[in-house]
């Protein structure tokens, strides 16, 4: 592809895409920062609060002519789209292992190839039935009317325009996870990448426009500074607010939300607790638990960072994690070896370090990592292990967000429930365990809006989302097609 409009090289966005069109930025651009090499990947355009109630307005413009497109053409679209990142993977791949920092296996398999999937998934899904029938009811007569069998159907409708607000750990497979299903139920977009890899975006905009996808429909503004955000959530023309982020910037989106009764889908932090009892199979227990280590350098919401070990295994058990992040290989993303590969920005990796000086000020037993890799360039953090932590320090209460496990002893089933409860988040907790009948009764317990039993895997037809501080809302297969859609009643007299 030529990169139509100024997406060209592995490089640049050097416009914003509004309208069908690209569109000199108004605010200049900023430099997109390679995590590993810290050299510039390309110039991302910075949108003006003008250009972001464009973009609304455009998305709310091409709302009635899309919603009442077709279903098999809305389809037919997604799987061009997904048909033209197959053809550009390896590039694609490229650019988001550049300015995220993963590493090359996961910008192909998690994050081209996550995308690549959710259009295919969600082609389907705009021809999945919107109808769902009600049991007819008999009414007497009275002052509605004569008596009478009413009928009624449930019917799902399109939202709206949507602000699509994603994450930094996953530029492609984050943006297609909101942008696909909004799309297959008729919805418009207008989506605003995080500031540190939006150049991924972009390309998913040239995507879609190549596929078909008709001018308005889909939109892209981008900025580092924080008032495009808000532009793109406080305008007048949006309907729905979906987040992936922070805790704090999602409390913050719920209240404008709240001022304009605005829909919101949000996906925040998480402190996934792994229950590790002494009947678990521990190699699958060190398994799982040590991709935390290595999985987007630990910048991840659903990773089990807060191990709670029964005592009969917690010596063998924080041992095994020690070895396993001993022989992870830290380094460049690029080399087929790597296995860690930096964190997003210099600040990140300053906030993480920041935290393993507070575990080890509040009295954690530091096992392994801990220091800086001697690197000369890039934003890098060893794979760190703390245990003999208690609940009341910060390292085991707050999302770090980076390869950093801790590891907390309890006593008995019921302490170990108390612990896993005992925290602001909820979005996914595991359980390890030989006993399946007691490790699906204390999935029962748990507050969290997933529980992954003997895995880390993930069921990608199972809803998901977060309790308490980790969310609101629920998205993934079938239910992402419910979150982008709203519910209408029809009733007719029989």
């Amino acid at each position: 592809m030529s990169g139509a409009g100024g997406v060209g090289g592995v490089g640049g966005a050097e416009r914003l895409f509004i309208d069908g069109e690209w569109v000199a930025p108004e605010g200049g651009h900023y430099d997109v920062i390679n995590p590993a090499t810290e050299e510039v990947v390309g110039r991302a355009p910075e949108a003006s609060r003008a250009q972001v109630t464009a973009a609304v307005a455009a998305a709310r413009d091409a709302f009635e002519g899309w919603s009442r497109t077709a279903p098999a053409e809305r389809s037919a679209i997604l799987d061009r789209a997904a048909e033209v990142m197959r053809r550009e993977f390896v590039r694609y791949a490229e650019l988001a292992r550049a300015e995220s920092g993963a590493t090359t296996g996961t910008a192909r398999g998690m994050q081209v190839g996550v995308a690549v999937a959710r259009f295919k998934r969600y082609a389907r899904g705009a021809l999945e039935p919107v109808e769902t029938p009600v049991v007819p009811q008999v009414n007497e007569a009275g002052p509605m009317g004569r008596a009478g069998i009413f009928g009624a159907l449930a019917v799902r409708r399109p939202v709206g325009v949507v602000t699509c607000i994603t994450s930094y750990n996953n530029p492609w497979a984050n943006p297609a996870g909101k942008v696909a299903p909004a799309l297959a139920m008729g919805n418009t977009v207008v989506v605003k990448p995080a500031p540190q890899d939006p150049l991924s975006v972009y390309r998913m905009a040239e995507v879609l426009a190549e596929a078909g996808v008709p001018p308005g429909v889909v939109n892209v503004v981008t900025g580092a500074r924080p008032e495009v955000g808000e532009a793109a959530v406080a305008a007048d023309g949006v309907d729905m607010v979906s987040f992936t982020g922070s805790t704090a910037v999602g409390r913050q989106i719920a209240e404008e939300c709240g001022r304009g009764m605005k829909r919101q889908l949000m996906e925040l932090g998480g402190k996934g607790a792994a229950l590790v009892f002494d009947d678990a199979d521990l190699a699958s227990a060190v398994s799982g638990i040590g991709t935390t280590f290595s999985f987007y350098s630990g910048q991840i919401c659903t990773a089990p960072t807060r191990v709670l070990a029964q005592r009969g295994i917690y010596d063998r058990l924080v041992a095994g994690l020690a070895r396993y992040a001993g022989k992870l290989t830290v380094g460049d993303p690029a080399d087929p070896g790597t296995i860690v590969g930096p964190v997003i920005s210099a600040a990140h990796r300053d906030r993480i370090e920041a935290y393993v000086e507070l575990a080890l000020k509040e009295g954690a037993r530091l096992v392994t990592g801990g220091e800086r890799p001697a690197r000369e360039r890039g934003f890098y953090v060893a794979p760190t292990l703390f245990a003999d932590c208690t609940q009341a320090m910060r390292v085991v209460r707050e999302e770090i967000f980076g390869p950093v496990v801790v590891v907390v002893p309890f006593d008995d089933e019921e302490e170990g429930i108390a612990l896993a409860n005992d925290s602001d988040y909820g979005l996914l907790d595991y359980i390890w365990s030989g006993d399946v009948a007691r490790a699906f009764r204390v999935a029962g317990r748990l507050r969290a809006g997933g529980v992954g039993i003997n895995t880390v895997g993930r069921n990608m037809e199972a809803p998901f989302g977060g309790f308490k501080r980790s969310g609101v809302g629920r998205d993934v297969g079938s239910y992402a097609l419910h979150a982008y859609s709203e519910l209408q009643s029809i009733v007719w007299p029989g």
